[in-house]
């Protein structure tokens, strides 16, 4: 009885002190047997103090009266799936009729509180059904992204979510995205882990950094075409149409629309084309975006002028040729003059982090989601590298990108340098780089986002 008592302690101290400095293996160790456990047994008694039940049908009862049997208890929602995950449980749920997804949505704070979750998330997987998420710990305290992820064409895994889903930047269906965010609060990070996620697919990077490069020159070894200052950036914005218009002619002399072609081959974008005569995608990342639009004299503003035209004509233009825009930026508001909101409702996707004033938060996510706007300015500000991202359906959630030192950008670009395209229309602002440098170790990344 002894030698039990010593091993029972002993392994009660061991999941104390996983669960303090390292809840993950804490979860896949004890946790997530024992919130299984909670879940099954609490489960009906939850649904009913949270009115997530229904009355018996007439038919049961009358047939309750009929054999003079104890009249049949509110039904729940029917459990159809308990799946467990590396951060947590998945609950597939059957709504009984009467029954709404906004009822459960309503009811995830009481449902988090009930199954002594971390957090619970819902989403309709499609009628009637809905999946139920739940964490059981803070996954975005220290990130850590899964050991593999979905691949697919032009679709980059760049930070986690509160639900310990992995979110994916994905330019085929959100082609264009506005970035947000204060000094220091992980802008840059995040758009280090876009350049990472970018840098082994068959896509050329275009940067514009007008803070003299310091952010996008470092990884220049990867960039078809760099600008650091405002006059480079409208002359590369200029050839970037060029390239666009001479994509749409390849395009339309490629359709080849008669009663003997199937609809399945008629070319109407990039990805329609055969794979020999594909123009290769472009991803064009401008920091600082404020900077382009800034003026103090009349040539300067015929400049900014020319600059957000451009930028307005590529959003709304350069999806189906294959030209994709990551914008980003400290201060976005209506104040940097005319065209920015035009600007605005072409950039499906929207990211903000910390932001120090309203107008920011709602120009990022007025427009599509008002309590977002409010979450996105009440991110503290030891929080780096918390974010608030969401598109044009209204949905949202919070996201955390997994720290990416410079040094580690670097090594990426330069061990993906040999797959730069060579573009001609982009050959006068191709950075000159030095020979290629050989690979240092980097130190070891913190697992907090900085």
């Amino acid at each position: 009885m002894t030698a039990f008592t010593v091993a029972l302690v002993l392994v009660v101290a061991a999941a104390g002190l996983l669960r303090w400095r390292r809840p993950a293996w804490y979860w896949l160790a004890f946790g997530v047997t024992l919130a299984a456990l909670r879940v099954l047994v609490r489960y009906r008694s939850v649904m009913d103090a949270c009115g997530l039940t229904v009355p018996p049908a007439r038919w049961r009862l009358s047939l309750a009266r009929a054999t003079n049997r104890p009249i049949p208890e509110p039904r729940p929602p029917r459990i159809r799936r308990l799946r467990p995950t590396r951060t947590g449980l998945v609950l597939r749920l059957k709504l009984r009729p009467g029954q709404d997804v906004f009822d459960i949505a309503a009811a995830s704070n009481r449902l988090r509180h009930s199954f002594s979750m971390f957090g619970v998330t819902s989403r309709e997987v499609r009628s009637g059904v809905v999946e139920v998420r739940m964490t059981g710990y803070d996954v975005l305290k220290r990130v850590q992204m899964p050991a593999e992820t979905e691949t697919r064409a032009m679709r980059v895994p760049v930070a986690l979510r509160e639900d310990g889903s992995v979110h994916y930047r994905d330019y085929r269906a959100i082609p264009h995205a506005l970035t947000l965010g204060a000094t220091e609060s992980g802008k840059s990070v995040y758009q280090r882990n876009m350049v990472a996620g970018l840098a082994p697919l068959d896509v050329a990077l275009v940067g514009i950094d007008c803070k003299q490069g310091v952010e996008l020159f470092p990884l220049a070894r990867r960039f078809s075409a760099l600008a650091d200052s405002p006059d480079t950036a409208a002359e590369l914005l200029d050839a970037l149409v060029a390239r666009m218009a001479d994509v749409y002619r390849l395009i339309r002399t490629q359709q080849r629309i008669t009663v003997d072609v199937p609809d399945a081959e008629i070319a109407a974008d990039i990805w329609d084309l055969p794979d020999e005569l594909r123009p290769t995608p472009v991803v064009v990342l401008i920091d600082e975006v404020a900077e382009l639009a800034l003026y103090a004299t009349k040539e300067e503003e015929r400049r900014r002028d020319r600059i957000i035209t451009a930028l307005v004509r590529l959003a709304q233009l350069g999806r189906a040729a294959g030209i994709y825009l990551e914008i980003c930026g400290q201060r976005f508001g209506s104040e940097l003059g005319k065209g920015i909101t035009m600007l605005r409702a072409q950039l499906t996707g929207r990211t903000a982090h910390r932001l120090n004033d309203e107008t920011s938060a709602n120009m990022a996510f007025g427009d599509i989601a008002p309590d977002a706007a409010l979450a996105a300015i009440q991110i503290p500000a030891e929080l780096r590298g918390l974010a608030i991202a969401g598109d044009a359906s209204g949905g949202w959630h919070r996201i955390r990108a997994p720290h990416t030192s410079l040094r580690q950008a670097v090594n990426l670009c330069n061990r993906y340098a040999d797959r730069t395209p060579d573009l001609p229309e982009l050959a006068p602002f191709l950075p000159t780089t030095g020979t290629a440098t050989e690979l240092v170790p980097s130190a070891k990344a913190s697992p907090a986002t900085a």
